[in-house]
């Protein structure tokens, strides 16, 4: 497998981040949330004007075998292609956000049950047709697992080498809730009832039957050990983002996390070295249940809780403009020395 040499970030500088952020003519901490998100981005970039230059999203699609009989899915698995064409094709909310905020959108087929062709805006990774029934076998083999992972990481250093410096992270894969809960209960040792929601839209009596069939699927496979859960349980989008995430925690680039299923790839990545922790940003709450306790077990923030549930890197989209916002108040809004503003005595 790809070696990731990821370090912390340096915090020498937090302290002259501080001094610039509270002397803006405001109230100390009068911005809240965006305060803290300037200083984050601050210590990734070890700036006192961070930029963020070429943001993009790479939006990975994979099949699951566990979604093929339809049991703990609400839509059939062909959707995920129809999918992918709607994003060449412009039409998906994904498309829409990242138009609206000037995010470069890059598509990748990570594993599709659909032989695409060549389609000039489709990045073609596809490692296989879709994972294995992970009722039956492990997901994946561990040579399509150390593939998966090498290839995110390809992915987003090419980003880079572009100027990229703040990336994010989408996914489509009917089925990939499934998988993203079985990591969840592996990686951070919660009972599957609490990891398992409606996904694209499971009622109550479907969502009961989903943790129940997901329950056997732990039973069959312990133990489970790292690196192996990613293999036994995940899904090649979600293992290309994992690898995609420690690269880009690697390169020191700002790494924008969206729901449900980007932030199991996340639990992974944090299981393989911690430190990936200090480049990323959780942009959003999902609707899942699961995504809650995800967040609280990492003992994050988001940024946005609008009740998502889509994926699609749709939560990095919409929360972008407010990172934008946090680097410009942090280079651009004058000081109380420089306006001529009198400080609170207070």
């Amino acid at each position: 497998m790809t070696n990731f040499n990821i370090t912390k970030v340096d915090t020498a500088i937090a302290e002259k981040i501080l001094h610039k952020i509270d002397n803006k003519t405001k109230p100390i901490g009068a911005l809240g949330d965006l305060e803290g998100l300037a200083l984050k981005i601050g210590l990734i970039q070890q700036s006192l004007t961070p930029q963020l230059t070429h943001p993009t999203i790479l939006v990975f699609a994979a099949d699951h075998g566990i979604a093929k009989d339809n049991e703990v899915n609400a839509y059939p698995q062909e959707v995920t292609a129809q999918m992918v064409y709607n994003f060449l094709s412009g039409g998906a909310a994904i498309n829409v956000f990242s138009k609206q905020n000037n995010i470069n959108l890059k598509v990748i087929d990570a594993g599709v049950n659909h032989d695409f062709g060549e389609l000039p805006n489709l990045i073609d990774a596809k490692i296989d047709y879709g994972t294995k029934n992970v009722l039956e076998s492990p997901a994946m083999s561990i040579d399509q697992y150390h593939k998966a992972i090498a290839k995110g990481a390809e992915l987003v250093e090419n980003e880079f080498k572009k100027g990229c410096n703040s990336i994010g992270f989408g996914e489509m894969g009917i089925g990939n809730t499934s998988a993203a809960a079985l990591l969840m209960a592996a990686l951070t040792n919660t009972y599957i009832e609490e990891c398992v929601g409606a996904g694209t839209g499971l009622n109550k009596e479907r969502i009961i039957k989903k943790g129940e069939i997901l329950g056997k699927v732990l039973d069959t496979h312990f133990p489970y050990t790292l690196p192996d859960i990613m293999a036994t349980f995940g899904g090649f989008e979600i293992a290309m983002i994992a690898g995609g995430i420690l690269k880009a925690a690697e390169l020191k680039m700002t790494v924008l996390i969206d729901g449900f299923i980007v932030t199991s790839a996340l639990l992974f990545a944090n299981a393989m070295n911690e430190n990936v922790m200090d480049y990323c940003i959780i942009c959003h709450q999902s609707n899942e249940q699961g995504h809650v306790k995800m967040i609280d077990y990492l003992e994050k923030k988001t940024i946005l809780n609008l009740g998502l549930r889509l994926g699609e890197g749709t939560g990095v989209a919409l929360a972008y403009p407010l990172l934008e916002s946090a680097v410009n108040f942090l280079n651009e809004m004058a000081s109380f020395e420089s306006a001529g503003v009198s400080k609170s005595e207070s």
